[in-house]
């Protein structure tokens, strides 16, 4: 073939690209990740231009079985990516003409590369929403696990960072199931809306060929076709709600992350993760450090960054293609590989955790964390307004305070002589455990609550 080693375009020009321009202009190392998108929707693509008799029925078979061809060659690394031809697609155009000869030439009737990147990238993108989904739902399966290991694990609740009530380290967890739950709803709210196929928009008005977009689209996997040609190739919205949802989800993970971190420190002494998550020091021998915890909170800038990159190169692009749009791929790939890794190493921390439950408890009792319980109990037995009851266990507060003794260290009849016109006669209501499991309204620590909810995401997740 005399002009095999031309790009598609070359008898406009008189001159070919410089290299530098070459080199940067060129995606193929980036998008060749869509090798299985871009062939499965030219055989589509083909099957549409036979079924609808735009091309003869003989050079679409060729096609076909070209396609399949050059498939196999990738998966076996028989395949040699070329720079010079600058993407995916026009790689395996390249390759198809090779194979098959002039019949190659048909392919790309009635569409332009402009339509058939996105339709690759929507498909890849609805695959990857479902694989974060798939390692969510491995990673909600193991906090689950830990959970049920620690319905009784009495922890202090913190708010400002400050011991604010006691809580089961179990309700804790499970804060973390509802944030990837809704993740989760967000990585397929996005599958929702990105399900509309732009192929058949060609380069940004349509085609005058007889195409059948409703065949492609339900052959590919979409519910419909995109309305409007223009917005169907210079979309991507898609392409920001997957980046938005990954730096959402990074964001919970990194959240995780620094709780573990916290909760870890001699300080707290609350966590202990076995030798397989934890690294050492070059100089000092006795640290173990929780490395993978501090690389899932660092990571998360990255998710950060590929969403503001996104967002940026979107903001200022006039309505329809433009080439600022090759770097949605890059963006997009490596927000998906980091948040892979992220979820990963997750799953490892949580899965080689285990509760220091004594201190746990021992903290829970530091910081007057049953005051709450006391103004509660006046409230629902001595009938007091709340916030004198309030004010009567803030006085409590300042006198243990002062003799340095917590809430359950003090006697009733020193108890009592803060009560003017009542008594009381019970000293469990400043127990940690009883504090804990007080709390039954829906969605409270209460260990019967966290059992039930512990069911449901059971129940939800299969």
């Amino acid at each position: 073939m005399k002009n095999k080693n031309k790009t598609v375009w070359s008898n406009r020009f008189s001159k070919g690209n410089s290299r530098n321009f070459q080199r940067i202009g060129s995606s193929i190392n980036t998008d060749k990740r869509l090798y299985k998108e871009d062939i499965f929707a030219s055989i589509i693509h083909a099957q549409m231009l036979v079924k609808q008799r735009i091309i003869p029925k003989k050079d679409g078979t060729k096609i076909i079985k070209g396609l399949k061809k050059i498939e196999k060659e990738i998966e076996k690394n028989k395949f040699k990516f070329k720079e010079k031809f600058e993407d995916i697609h026009q790689n395996i155009e390249k390759r198809l003409f090779e194979i098959i000869g002039q019949s190659a030439g048909y392919l790309h009737t009635a569409r332009s590369r402009n339509d058939q990147v996105v339709t690759d990238f929507k498909i890849w993108i609805k695959k990857a929403s479902l694989d974060i989904n798939d390692i969510l739902n491995s990673l909600i399966k193991s906090i689950l696990k830990k959970a049920e290991k620690n319905i009784y694990t009495v922890m202090p609740g913190f708010t400002h960072l400050k011991n604010a009530q006691p809580i089961s380290f179990a309700h804790y967890l499970l804060a973390y199931v509802e944030m990837l739950n809704r993740d989760k709803k967000r990585f397929l709210n996005n599958i929702d809306l990105i399900d509309e196929c732009p192929l058949g928009s060609a380069a940004l008005a349509g085609t005058s060929y007889k195409i059948d977009r409703q065949f492609t689209a339900k052959k590919l996997g979409f519910k419909k076709p995109t309305g409007n040609s223009i917005d169907a190739v210079c979309d991507r919205d898609f392409a920001i709600d997957f980046l938005s949802a990954a730096a959402t989800c990074a964001m919970h993970m990194s959240r995780l992350a620094e709780d573990f971190i916290i909760f870890n420190s001699e300080a707290f002494n609350f966590l202990k993760f076995s030798d397989r998550v934890l690294t050492g020091s070059s100089i000092m021998p006795q640290k173990k450090n929780p490395d993978p915890a501090e690389l899932i909170r660092g990571k998360t800038a990255i998710n950060y960054g590929k969403l503001n990159s996104m967002l940026t190169i979107m903001k200022g692009l006039p309505i329809s293609y433009y080439k600022d749009l090759q770097d949605d791929k890059a963006l997009v790939f490596e927000s998906y590989d980091t948040l892979k890794d992220t979820l990963l190493m997750a799953n490892e921390l949580i899965y080689n955790l285990n509760t220091n439950k004594i201190n746990m408890k021992q903290m829970a009792q530091k910081g007057y964390t049953t005051a709450t319980d006391f103004a509660d109990y006046l409230v629902k037995k001595k009938n007091f307004p709340f916030r004198e009851a309030y004010a009567t266990s803030s006085k409590l507060v300042n006198y243990a305070e002062k003799k340095k003794v917590r809430l359950d260290e003090l006697s009733l009849k020193e108890i009592n002589k803060f009560l003017k016109k009542t008594e009381i006669d019970n000293i469990k209501i400043f127990d940690v455990v009883s504090s804990m499991n007080s709390k039954i309204s829906y969605g409270g620590t209460a260990s019967k609550n966290v059992k039930n909810m512990i069911k449901k995401y059971k129940k939800e997740i299969r």
